[in-house]
């Protein structure tokens, strides 16, 4: 009799547990205050991930609704609180391409620039969302010159620059490491904007948690490790030994005297287009580039 009594219990509660899921599960066919009002319980109780489903939900019944601009701002508001900026950069796109009027696409666009901006909070792990970042802060001035959040657009867009400038010396400090100075050189001549005096710009300070696996941005943890030797990543690397560079002269005044070979291998075309693409761009000069091409053309 025991036994029934524990099995009859069982049941009931596996019954009303999964009745109450399959309730919630089966919503549908609602009006749309009655999702909205899901959105704002659940936004308020810190459960985004229900909130965007209620949300898909009010969209797909109800896409006229006149409460569906204000909850895409909302979900867009909540998720730059919580941190998620993707999530939030994809609810204010959606508001600008579907519901927002002139004013209210200079607010939306602000708050796109404030998500990418607060996304940075280590700047050196993504230079590309730096460099979209800027992109969009130009276009917002110059789309919206006389806005009321210009001075902070500007200010954020400085602080980015900086930061870019310091990947940028932190990338040329890479190469550098790495045995090649025509990188270093190429990242140290960016100048974004002439403007700004990038010799009074500090590095970041690293914390130094993070400065144990990360390094400071000058040099690795793990530096003292590494033998002083020629490196063998760069084709271009910097020739201490006189001699040697003595034997290269020689050997590249030979290889001016000899016939060009008749045919070339895909990776010499391709490593005389990068040849080209570096003095096209201002890194080397003419006679770099011919010896980059007599290098080439002895491999």
């Amino acid at each position: 009799m025991k036994l029934k009594h524990t099995f009859l219990f069982i049941s009931f509660t596996a019954i009303i547990f999964l009745g109450g899921c399959s309730k919630e599960i089966e919503e549908y066919n609602k009006p749309a205050i009655y999702w909205y009002g899901k959105i704002v319980k659940h936004i308020s109780q810190g459960d985004l991930e229900k909130a965007d489903n209620y949300y898909s939900s009010l969209q797909g019944e109800h896409i006229g609704s006149p409460l569906l601009p204000e909850a895409t701002m909302i979900l867009a508001i909540a998720h730059m609180h919580h941190d998620e900026y993707l999530l939030s950069e994809h609810f204010l796109n959606e508001y600008i391409k579907r519901y927002a009027t002139i004013n209210e696409k200079e607010d939306a666009e602000f708050l796109k620039i404030k998500s990418k901006y607060l996304a940075l909070p280590l700047p050196r792990r993504d230079q590309a969302l730096i460099e979209e970042a800027i992109q969009e802060a130009d276009k917002f001035k110059q789309n919206y010159p006389n806005s009321m959040y210009f001075a902070l657009v500007n200010t954020m867009q400085t602080r980015l620059l900086m930061a870019e400038a310091a990947l940028n010396e932190t990338i040329a400090s890479l190469y550098e490491r790495l045995d090649k100075p025509k990188g270093a050189e190429y990242y140290r001549a960016i100048k974004p904007q002439p403007w700004v005096d990038w010799d009074v710009i500090d590095r970041a300070n690293t914390p130094w948690y993070r400065a144990w696996f990360e390094g400071d941005g000058t040099e690795s943890w793990y530096s003292f490790m590494v033998p002083h030797t020629k490196s063998v990543v760069s084709r271009n690397s910097v020739v201490d030994d006189a001699p040697q560079a003595l034997k290269e002269t020689q050997s590249q005044e030979t290889l001016k005297e000899a016939p060009q070979q008749k045919s070339l291998s895909q990776f010499q075309k391709d490593e005389l287009e990068k040849a080209q693409e570096l003095k096209d761009r201002g890194v080397i000069d003419e006679d770099e580039l011919e010896a980059l091409r007599k290098k080439i053309l002895k491999l």
